[in-house]
């Protein structure tokens, strides 16, 4: 099969349909490049050059899918209950079934790039009175792509939601865009959820199955030719509109006993009675087959025992695979939480676009933390020490943290010494190693560091009468800084202070350090350097008002050669993860850096709305992503941040 596009964007593609598909893209054109998005982890064996998106898809942006120019669009993302629909499935129905599909049409639609939609719909649309009865039935009743619809359960409802969604763009994007809507048949498959996978598994494992309405009939489409035939449609460019995609040939629930059967001579199956309608539904094949010349052709006898292959293959890794599941997604803690609630909030939002599944612990020594009211769980924790770190390693083990946020200086320290540590017991910390930690906790340590590198760090000293040198002489008429030598450099801070105040300044506090004072304008700049050491988003921004100093109101600015010069300075100082770099403009186009804290910064929010993504981005990274498939993107127009206090009125 040939296939007329090269840059396919799949969602739900770590599914058993995605699977199977992205399996046959790889034998395909080697110029097939591929984006495979899902909220599970990429799967082993995706090809490397395949780019792979772990995460909720409800959070890409246009400038994300546009950067890759899909101009096939195949969407499998779908979540459903194979049984009854719960109470709870309500939310998760519109988020991942509703909204999903309306949001990933909304940031393609008006991609040039973009040339052929196709949408995974379900039979389940179709009304139940044509193929449900109350007597066992003699023969599947074959459903016509015209027969009347009413969809049956929530599910059904999306999909027809989307389907007339699709009608809909297409009365106006036509020429930009072909859609094809293939309603599909009984799924099962290799891991599938399914019950015949559920199945095999219960008899590999020696149990008893269940049969509920065994003379019902369904049309069982094997995943494998549900990747091809949706592939062979996606080529068949002038197919529009609803088709139906299964095999026209159902068969009886007792014939997958039988089959099983034949696999598990000493299989036990208990044969329930129930009151709900039997099923005979087939799909009327006729259009298909007058326009592509090829229909599924594995049946059960063929595809069940490739499933009990593959589930006796993977039983080696099974019990690993379910301890892994078990631990759970891996939850986040904030330690030092304090009351830094907007931070709490962006963690949460990273966390709910890579895995609503994952809670946010707050921890702190202070019992009362404000921030403890906007996460998941609360930790009121020990000291940060070295003779604390075992209770620290076993409490996240047990709540299942297996990501750390440090947001104080005080404890980076800490973490950075015991990365490798926490990384064994499987935690992530979020801290550059403890070399660059100390090269920015100490402020005389980063200006020597900046000297002997070669960067414009203005001059700081221990002693005011040192800051003069032959090469860099001070003028007479010189005002300066005094801060403390470790932590917030606002903190005690005295500015634009003559010599003989610097001094009386100084005496004031612990371990003073001197700068010349220059007059220009302060910015910020925040940024994340990934695991390979090299800056992967950087943005500027002024610092309009400041109190206690942190940015009350900041605005972010345009300056790409300012930033194109900052990144090699960056990558010299060893950092991973965010920071926030202040320095000084002058009139002259001079810059002057003044220090750097290696984490993120009380109005770095600011930076993650212009693009620097850190917390997502360091989601990422723990889960073994590249994150050149998940590039900066920065904001198109300035943005401004005013940091206000809010009252929060919340339920008890």
């Amino acid at each position: 099969m040939e296939l007329p596009f090269k840059r396919i964007f799949i969602s739900g593609a770590a599914g058993v349909i995605g699977q199977e598909m992205v399996r046959r893209l790889a034998s395909l054109d080697s110029d097939i490049q591929v984006l495979a998005g899902d909220l599970k982890p990429r799967p082993a064996d995706f090809p490397a050059r395949f780019q792979y998106r772990q995460g909720d898809l409800n959070a890409l942006t246009e400038q994300e899918i546009g950067i890759f120019a899909p101009d096939l669009f195949i969407h499998l993302a779908a979540t459903f209950e194979r049984s009854t629909e719960t109470y709870g499935f309500w939310e998760e129905n519109f988020r991942h079934n509703v909204q999903l599909s309306h949001h990933l049409m909304t940031v393609q639609k008006d991609l040039p790039s973009l040339r052929r939609v196709v949408f995974a719909s379900s039979y389940l649309i179709y009304d139940p009175a044509l193929y449900n009865f109350a007597e066992v039935p003699a023969q599947a009743t074959s459903l016509r792509e015209t027969d009347p619809i009413l969809p049956r359960n929530l599910t059904g409802m999306a999909k027809l939601a989307h389907e007339i969604e699709l009608r809909f763009l297409d009365t106006f994007r036509a020429q930009q865009f072909s859609t094809v809507t293939p309603r599909i048949y009984r799924g099962y498959g290799r891991n599938g959820r399914d019950i015949t996978s559920r199945w095999v598994r219960m008899l590999l494992a020696g149990e008893e199955i269940t049969v509920y309405g065994a003379e019902s009939f369904f049309d069982y489409l094997y995943a494998a030719d549900t990747a091809e035939g949706l592939l062979r449609l996606a080529a068949a460019e002038s197919i529009t509109g609803i088709i139906n995609l299964g095999t026209g040939r159902a068969r009886r629930v007792s014939d997958v006993v039988d089959v099983l059967r034949q696999n598990f001579p000493e299989m036990r199956a208990n044969y329930v009675a129930s009151d709900i309608p039997f099923e005979a539904s087939q799909a009327d094949m006729t259009r298909w087959t007058s326009q592509i010349d090829w229909l599924p052709p594995t049946t059960l006898e063929v595809a069940i025992p490739e499933i009990i292959a593959f589930e006796r293959a993977r039983q080696d890794t099974l019990a690993a695979a379910e301890t892994a599941a078990a631990k759970g997604p891996g939850h986040i803690l904030i330690s030092s939480i304090s009351a830094k609630v907007p931070l709490t909030e962006a963690v949460k939002n990273a966390a709910k676009r890579f895995n609503p599944s994952i809670k946010i612990i707050g921890g702190d020594l202070n019992p009362q933390a404000l921030a403890f009211h906007y996460t998941d769980g609360q930790w009121v924790m020990p000291l940060a020490s070295d003779d604390n770190l075992p209770a620290i390693i076993r409490q996240c083990q047990e709540m299942g943290i297996a990501h750390i946020i440090p947001t104080r200086d005080g404890e980076l320290a800490f973490w950075a010494r015991h990365r490798a540590t926490l990384a064994a017991a499987g935690i992530a910390v979020l801290v550059s190693d403890s070399a660059a930690v100390q090269r920015c906790l100490d402020k005389i340590e980063f200006a020597t560091f900046g000297r002997l590198s070669g960067l414009p760090v203005i001059p700081t000293s221990l002693r005011l009468d040192a800051l003069a040198t032959d090469r860099e002489p001070l003028a007479a008429n010189t005002a300066f800084v005094v801060k403390e030598r470790y932590g917030a450099g606002s903190l005690s801070l005295g500015l634009n202070l003559p010599e003989a105040a610097a001094l009386t300044h100084s005496y004031e506090l612990q371990e003073p350090i001197f700068q010349p004072f220059i007059q220009g304008q302060e910015i910020s700049v925040d940024g994340y350097v990934d695991r390979t050491g090299h800056v992967h988003g950087l943005i500027a921004r002024t610092r309009d008002l400041v109190v206690r100093g942190e940015s009350q109101i900041t605005t972010t600015i345009e300056v790409p050669e300012l930033l194109a010069r900052l990144t090699p300075t960056i990558e010299k100082l060893g950092l991973y993860g965010p920071f926030v770099l202040q320095a000084m403009l002058t009139d002259d186009d001079g810059l002057h850096i003044i220090e750097c804290n290696c984490r993120f910064g009380g109005a770095s929010t600011l930076g993650i709305a212009a693009g620097v993504d850190s917390f997502f981005w360091f989601l990422q990274e723990a889960a073994g992503a590249d994150l050149s498939q998940f590039p900066f993107r920065p904001a198109t127009r300035p943005l401004r941040q005013i940091r206000a206090a809010a009252d929060v009125v919340m339920p008890m």
